[in-house]
């Protein structure tokens, strides 16, 4: 009989309730398996969207998909990681044969999840089998995770701040670079400075970007906002639109990412894009928010409006890239963490994401 060890994690029950902060029971790693002691991990929009039902998920479930922590112990089969290995947890990884991996767009992988399927490890004190959340369940002090789910933390990083790479920094590092590919010189405005918005801000300035327009619903947010890069910052309102127009030659910007996920918010940052210019949305929305376009404005317009998973990047290729810039000092991972909690504050955490305050909370463990 496999041996089970006790770990405190931040379950959720159920679609709608409170997060419960418990002991669950962890196996060794079986074939293909890694165990990882978490150091920390980043609390993301997507969880509470999990949480509430916005995103599917099976229930009862571990959520947290954004960590960093040191291998424990690894199954049989396991090569690229040893005990003592410090490691970022990727909780899409990339199968490598589906139609999506066959043209490169690793980041749309069909399999991408099945790693949570297989894992069958975590489990509630009373036996119930609990839902690794994306593949990571990064909400507990340690986990059992796919073997592909496990990449080698950056040289130099330390596993607090690597825990962000996981998903904030590659998503808002990859919108900018990947998706809307912005170029030096040009202008563009982040809509949300939460986590990904802050880390879109500073790709930005990364890419050279020569005006970076912050827009949020909260003026508290500025401060962030500049220290992550942004020249300029809006308080959201029904002028943001004609705002950003007059912050650039009456023009609007060449690159508008929404990092949101509001039909509002999308339409806004279309309306606030030069015309021919591109506006990336990250933000991920429920299906009840609709967004309207008339055939003659697209035309006339000549815009791009495009969709952007997980920053459409590879982890394998752009966690190097991105430990480079954060060695450098151009890529600061402190100035998107306003919190520092115990996993009994991410029910604390959650309510200010819908209150829209600070940037990203990190338990640390």
């Amino acid at each position: 009989m496999a041996v089970r060890t006790a770990v405190r994690a931040a379950v959720v029950p159920a679609v709608g309730s409170p997060l419960e902060v418990t002991e669950i029971e962890l196996p060794e790693p079986g074939p293909g398996q890694v165990r990882v002691r978490l150091a920390a991990a980043g609390v993301c929009h997507s969880d509470l969207s999990l949480s509430n039902g916005t995103m599917r998920v099976p229930l009862p479930a571990v959520l947290g998909h954004e960590g960093a922590g040191t291998v424990v112990a690894v199954g049989e089969g396991v090569t690229h990681v040893a005990p003592g290995d410090g490691v970022v947890l990727n909780w899409a990884p990339s199968c490598g044969t589906c139609h999506p991996c066959s043209l490169g767009e690793v980041w749309l992988c069909a399999d991408a999840l099945a790693g949570a399927a297989n894992t069958h490890a975590h489990r509630a004190d009373d036996g119930t089998a609990l839902h690794p959340g994306l593949n990571v369940a990064a909400f507990a002090e340690e986990t059992v995770v796919s073997a592909s789910c496990v990449l080698p933390s950056p040289d130099g990083v330390p596993l607090t701040d690597a825990a962000l790479l996981g998903c904030a920094v590659l998503t808002g590092y990859g919108a900018v670079h990947h998706s809307a590919r912005v170029r030096e010189g040009e202008t563009v405005a982040v809509f949300g400075v939460g986590g990904v918005g802050l880390a879109a801000l500073q790709a930005a300035r990364i890419a050279g970007a020569a005006t970076i327009v912050a827009v949020d619903v909260s003026p508290e947010k500025e401060e962030l906002a500049r220290a992550a890069g942004a020249t300029d910052y809006l308080v959201a309102s029904d002028d943001t639109a004609r705002e950003i127009r007059a912050l650039t030659g009456k023009q609007g910007v060449d690159v508008a990412v929404e990092c949101a996920g509001r039909a509002v918010t999308i339409r806004t940052a279309w309306d606030s894009t030069r015309r021919g210019g591109r506006t990336t949305v990250v933000g991920i929305g429920g299906k009840d928010q609709q967004v309207t376009f008339n055939a003659l404005e697209i035309f006339h317009w000549g815009r791009t409006l495009s969709g952007c998973v997980y920053g459409n990047a590879d982890p394998a290729r752009d966690l190097p890239v991105l430990a480079e810039h954060i060695r450098t000092g151009r890529l600061d991972l402190g100035t998107l963490v306003t919190e520092r909690i115990a996993l009994d504050g991410i029910p604390a955490a959650f309510e200010n994401m819908l209150a829209g305050k600070g940037g990203r909370a990190l338990v640390v463990f």
